[in-house]
């Protein structure tokens, strides 16, 4: 059992093929826009970023470009730069052309303005799409895949039937050889001694407190604790009242294997397994931070229905909502509501889950690939704008 994919020159295997058209700044985000929806074939990033931060922000911004750049799910890669920037434009492109990949940029106060820097990327990213149109699927094991897990506009039937089935999904990754991702950290609080008890080791489990205790502080530097923030107004009308209840759904993604190790926001994972990486809950940055860790598909359960996907990783959409599936038919792609029901079992709708994402690895569009739902994305911060 496995999927068909695309084997890069690193070894590492994507479930697309598109040329990546990301913009290094803010400043440059309407360019880039603009030449990918003049190109087929292309799949823009764009964020809030770049500029006027602090060192350790730049830095997780150049990090972040460079791990997006390097996903296997692109075939090539077009910088579109301002110019005068913070992000270091070489250092990424170099970054990422480490990997074999075909690395170009444009920058706009050296081309002269935006017509003409549209004009010319559109040129590069053409002759991009082509070669990368040669690429051809090749058969792929189970060991290939680094799923991320993600939850969002989550109610009651969140942690009673998808985000469990997700779990038991992520379990047959796991246990094929593969690599599951799990993130959002805030939706650890209250349940992270649980979450650590799935530890390896003592260590990794101190790490996964560590990372709830650095989020609660952060929340508390401005003078505020979570309350208000997480959970959501939408969480509460759909029925969970404490970040408690929210945290104990959301790490049923996890299923029941090992944590194996613990990173930083956007870092590739060295081990297979499951893996925590640091991250909020809010879909433009954690979406962000699993793309740039180099997941090559996202499963995405949701309660009340949340649309967004990503750019160049295809997004699975699970509810346990049949109201949400009825209503939101052109945002999610299955629905296991009848385990809330009583007429599926949680094994079975886990089943079709990893089904599923087989399937997406494979080529299968997503209902978010399909509307283009994916353009609003950014990247985690840590400090101010300055």
């Amino acid at each position: 059992m496995g999927f068909k994919g695309y084997r890069r020159p690193d070894g590492r295997v994507g479930t697309r093929n598109d040329v990546g058209i990301l913009s290094t700044v803010v400043c440059a985000n309407e360019v880039a826009d603009a030449i990918s929806s003049q190109v087929r074939g292309t799949a823009c990033f764009m964020h809030q970023q770049g500029c006027c931060q602090t060192p350790v922000d730049i830095r997780r911004v150049n990090d972040t470009l460079s791990g997006l750049g390097r996903n296997p799910n692109l075939a090539a890669v077009l910088l579109v730069s301002l110019g005068c920037e913070s992000t270091a434009v070489e250092e990424v492109a170099r970054r990422i052309g480490d990997t074999g990949k075909r690395v170009e940029t444009v920058v706009i106060q050296e081309t002269g303005g935006a017509a003409r820097s549209i004009a010319e990327g559109v040129l590069a990213a053409q002759g991009m799409v082509q070669e990368a149109s040669r690429w051809e699927r090749v058969s792929c094991g189970i060991d290939e895949l680094v799923l991320g897990l993600k939850c969002g506009s989550s109610d009651t039937t969140s942690g009673l039937a998808p985000n469990p089935a997700l779990g038991i999904a992520s379990d047959r990754v796991v246990e094929g050889g593969g690599t599951s991702i799990l993130g959002e950290v805030t939706e650890f609080i209250g349940a992270e001694h649980l979450l650590a008890r799935h530890a390896e080791n003592p260590k990794i489990g101190q790490q996964i407190l560590d990372l709830v205790k650095r989020m609660e502080e952060r929340a508390k530097s401005v003078g505020a604790d979570i309350r208000g923030g997480q959970p959501t107004g939408g969480n509460i009308k759909g029925g969970l009242t404490t970040i408690e209840e929210k945290s104990l759904g959301a790490i049923a993604k996890a299923g029941t294997a090992p944590v194996r190790a613990v990173y930083e926001y956007g870092v590739a994972p060295s081990v297979k397994g499951l893996v925590v990486m640091d991250s909020p809950g809010r879909e433009p940055e954690i979406l962000t931070g699993l793309a740039a860790a180099g997941c090559n598909v996202i499963a995405f359960t949701t309660g009340r229905g949340a649309p967004q996907g990503f750019p160049f990783v295809p997004v699975v959409k699970i509810t346990g909502n049949r109201r949400t599936w009825e209503k939101l038919r052109d945002h999610m792609d299955l629905d296991v509501s009848a385990v809330m029901e009583g007429a599926e079992t949680l094994p079975e709708a886990g089943h079709r889950i990893f089904q599923e994402i087989l399937e997406v690895a494979s080529g299968k569009l997503t209902k978010a690939e399909i509307s283009g739902y994916t353009k609003a994305m950014d990247i985690y911060m840590v400090g101010p704008v300055i």
